[in-house]
């Protein structure tokens, strides 16, 4: 198995990997991406079947931190500091548990890992009736999904991912039906029985409920290096909500490390 990642690359030193959350691209952490830059490489990454990246026919969590795999491998990328938002960091999550050689450092913004319920059917539904209704405008597409979903900001989150075909038809940029299908599959646990010992930092937004404080001793189990920061008053979107508390998180945590534990420049 092997597939195209779309990547986009900024700054110089040591190797910064951002992956984003379900639904996403690269460019949702495209505010840290030009925060992290003048002391980083940063590789904002398109996770499999999102974006501009290709899609795998089953984009589980293993199949896609495999994907990263050969991805850095491709890029001669030995080693890399690795920040993922909610699906992002539960693919981050799976990357070190399997591949821990390979990670510097882990950041995990407001997911635990743990397995979750499941709560985007009503997602699933707006974007099955969008693609179903051949909207010519995004005006007609929002007006679709507002049929399904009431919340206004995230009507705006997904149409960032529409684009018009060949026909002016728009469509999906992600495989939504792909997602679907293995949407069981993400929402699962990372790899049971493994642990990262390297430096881990978990942010949770203040209201969030994807980590609760019944999750801490399994994060410590996996991750015992783990150390906890709560952004006030954030929920799940914490790092568009307080994007300049959220990045000063992120910078001061790679500020501590040691240069024993940086990648040389490359």
């Amino acid at each position: 198995m092997s597939i195209s990642l779309h990547v986009k690359r900024l700054g110089e030193g040591s190797a910064v990997v951002l992956l984003h959350g379900l639904f996403g691209a690269g460019s949702n952490l495209g505010v840290l991406a030009q925060a992290l830059q003048d002391r980083f490489t940063v590789f904002s990454i398109d996770l499999p079947n999102h974006g501009r990246s290709a899609w795998l026919k089953n984009p589980d969590l293993a199949t896609m931190a495999a994907s990263l795999q050969q991805w850095m491998d491709a890029e001669r990328l030995p080693r890399a500091h690795f920040l993922g938002h909610s699906l992002g960091g539960k693919v981050a999550m799976q990357f070190a548990l399997r591949y821990p050689q390979r990670v510097e450092s882990l950041v995990i913004a407001d997911i635990a890992p743990v397995e979750y319920s499941s709560h985007h059917d009503t997602v699933f539904a707006a974007l099955a009736e969008v693609n179903a209704a051949h909207c010519t405008s995004r005006k007609q597409a929002s007006r679709v999904m507002a049929k399904c979903l009431k919340d206004e900001a995230l009507i705006q989150f997904l149409m960032m991912s529409l684009q018009r075909d060949s026909t002016g038809i728009f469509r999906w940029r992600f495989d939504y039906k792909g997602l679907r299908l293995c949407y069981a599959s993400m929402l699962a646990a990372p790899s049971a029985g493994l642990l990262y010992s390297g430096p881990t930092l978990f942010i949770k937004g203040g209201t969030s409920h994807y980590i609760l404080e019944e999750h801490w001793p399994m994060i410590q189990r996996i991750f015992p290096q783990a150390t906890l920061k709560v952004l006030p008053g954030c929920s799940h979107w914490l790092h568009v909500e307080k994007p300049k508390l959220f990045n000063s998180i992120v910078q001061r945590f790679l500020g501590t490390l040691k240069p024993s534990m940086l990648t040389p420049e490359r």
